[in-house]
């Protein structure tokens, strides 16, 4: 039975996904998103568009009222942990009031919210590897702090008012859609420069490791945490270096640039890998397309969308 549902961030790399995975399922999806990172273009023409920011509450709660969603999908923030640095005022207003701003509007509808927070910039540089969910967050970052003040009120709206609200903490995502312009998101940034034939900089002199788990992937997993309550990591539990993925990426592209390396960022780790066992045990996922494979599959798509503009 087709239902409605509301995405945050819709217009943005995983929420496009997210949006067009609802809408293979029958759902009537409303996309919000202030478009200040989102593209339009990503949004799938059956969705309904609305550009507005989840910071203004009376907007947003007007706006939830009218559309009575079952299901929340709340993938709007500020991504970016060197702008956190930057600016971690900011950072706050959209990561922490932007979040309590969809579950209070969630609660007057009786609608689940599943939040989309983060690993690696949750648990910091001394968490065991693969880390698991309880692990007590370090975050390096502004980043890492806002998204785990946001997980509080989502878990806490949650225990308040019966709705269940499920917490997803992302590996590093990639995939196709994903923009290859700022600091987050290197397999597009690392695919845009084979394109361009440029060298990249390779941060931490290709060492630091990441667990990048495919968008498809992802998707997947939200729309499995839909209706539940908990808090689990969604990742492949498997390493990989930043080398390892510009060497795959110029596999990919037959070419051979020659990397700059350089030191890492403020806020940036030099590890990260996630155990989503729980995730398995209680939402019957697991991450399904290994590194090889997506890399493949992502560069050959962003070339395409490259190609376009």
């Amino acid at each position: 039975m087709a239902s409605s549902a509301i995405v945050t961030g819709g217009a943005g790399f995983i929420g496009s996904h997210v949006v067009d995975a609802l809408l293979s399922d029958g759902d009537s999806v409303t996309v919000v998103d202030d478009l200040s990172a989102g593209d339009p273009a990503r949004v799938a023409k059956q969705a309904d568009l609305r550009v507005l920011d989840i910071v203004d509450l009376p907007a947003l709660k007007a706006l939830v009222a009218e559309i009575q969603p079952r299901a929340i999908f709340h993938l709007a923030a500020q991504a970016s942990v060197v702008a956190s640095v930057e600016d971690p005022g900011r950072d706050c207003e959209v990561n922490v009031r932007g979040t309590l701003n969809v579950v209070e509007a969630a609660g007057e509808c009786g609608a689940s919210v599943v939040f989309t927070s983060t690993g690696g910039a949750l648990y910091g540089d001394e968490a065991q590897m693969p880390t698991p969910e309880d692990r007590i967050p370090a975050p390096l970052s502004p980043y890492g702090a806002s998204k785990w003040a946001a997980e509080a009120y989502v878990k806490t709206w949650s225990l308040s008012s019966g709705i269940p609200h499920a917490v997803c903490r992302l590996g590093n995502v990639y995939g196709p859609r994903q923009s290859p312009h700022g600091e987050a998101g290197v397999v597009a940034i690392f695919t845009h420069h084979l394109y361009t034939d440029k060298a990249p900089k390779l941060y931490g002199h290709g060492k630091p490791t990441r667990d990048y788990v495919y968008v498809g992937d992802v998707v997947n997993a939200l729309l499995s945490a839909s209706g539940r309550s908990g808090t689990y990591n969604i990742a492949t539990q498997v390493e990989t270096d930043v080398a390892t993925v510009w060497s795959e990426l110029s596999k990919a592209a037959g070419k051979q640039i020659e990397p700059e390396l350089a030191d890492l960022r403020p806020g940036e780790l030099e590890h990260s890998c996630l155990d989503a066992s729980l995730a398995e045990r209680e939402l019957g996922w697991r991450a399904e397309v290994p590194i090889g494979e997506g890399l493949r599959r992502t560069y050959e798509a962003l070339v395409a969308e490259f190609e376009s503009k």
